[in-house]
């Protein structure tokens, strides 16, 4: 079953949040939980047929289900805040996350595990702290 995520999923899944603040916030706080789970997810399997050399495709597919969510949640808080530098900072951040999961997946290389958590951690800090300090009456144009 192949789910694809547009506007009427995200809506028909989460009606009542209609700020992109708190989604984008939630979706990184997912994202940094499902990270922080997965090596517990490795030592709960028994491990007899792989060796924990791969975790299961639907696990790993939700990476990309907290980026579709996150890159949603951050293109439209851009939209409404009335920092510039917020919008930039909230760009820049998921695409650190971005590559950081592409590193992640891929193995091009091995990343501290204290560094693997900062792009989700500045996501959430920077969605709740547009939420409280940048706030447009509608949508901004900058």
């Amino acid at each position: 079953m192949i789910f694809t995520v547009n506007k009427k999923n995200i809506q028909a899944i989460m009606p009542n949040f209609k700020n992109s603040n708190y989604l984008g916030a939630l979706a990184s706080t997912l994202c940094l939980i499902h990270c922080l789970a997965t090596p517990f997810l490795f030592i709960i399997q028994t491990c007899s047929n792989t060796c924990c050399e791969a975790s299961p495709t639907w696990w790993r597919s939700l990476d990309y289900l907290f980026l579709t969510l996150s890159f949603f949640a951050v293109y439209h808080s851009n939209k409404t805040t009335s920092n510039v530098w917020i919008g930039r900072a909230l760009w820049i951040s998921w695409f650190l996350l971005f590559i950081q999961i592409q590193i992640q997946i891929f193995g091009w290389m091995k990343i501290p595990s204290f560094i693997e958590y900062l792009p989700a951690l500045v996501l959430i800090s920077l969605h709740l702290y547009n939420q409280k300090f940048c706030k447009c009456s509608d949508n901004c144009i900058h």
